[in-house]
């Protein structure tokens, strides 16, 4: 009988385990662009900590073990950031990522009011602009990150709940 995976919000005890997971899942992207400096990979400990204390931070658990994350943020104009979306190498496939996707989106649309998501990923990272289209983002532009990487720009509008009215 095997576990399943369940998406939960991460705790100050998870940034040894994100830190972790994060270097590897990112090492695939690095190799990709050739460049071993990107921000996820020369992040420390210590700033995971900090996103984990400050921002919305979703964790996939099988067991014990945190094989997923992603985090998020709201701006001050009510745009929900999303990055650093990682899943186990052994679990990606699964749909792993759209779930911790639709939990950052969830939460920050419902903890932290925001009215539209904005994200970036590679030009070269083909697989997670599939996820982010099927997801419902849109290209909206392109920048080079600090880590000389050339990045795509994505966002949607944040769905309103809808309600029934009872009678």
């Amino acid at each position: 009988m095997g576990m399943s995976v369940t998406i939960s919000a991460a705790t100050a005890q998870d940034a040894e385990q994100i830190f972790r997971l994060q270097y590897l899942c990112f090492q695939s992207e690095a190799e990709l662009y050739g460049n071993y400096r990107i921000d996820p990979l020369v992040q420390t400990l210590a700033s995971v900590r900090d996103e984990i204390a400050a921002d919305l931070v979703f964790v996939a658990r099988l067991g014990e073990e945190v094989v997923g994350s992603v985090r998020g943020s709201t701006d001050e104009n009510g745009t929900g950031r999303i990055g650093r979306l990682c899943v186990h190498p052994r679990l990606q496939g699964h749909g792993l990522g759209s779930r911790l996707l639709r939990a950052a989106e969830n939460g920050l649309a419902d903890e932290r009011a925001a009215t539209r998501f904005e994200l970036h990923t590679g030009e070269r990272s083909e697989g997670n602009l599939r996820l982010y289209r099927k997801a419902g983002y849109a290209r909206v532009g392109d920048t080079t990150g600090e880590d000389g990487v050339r990045l795509i720009r994505l966002e949607k509008e944040a769905v309103a709940p809808e309600f029934v009215a009872s009678a």
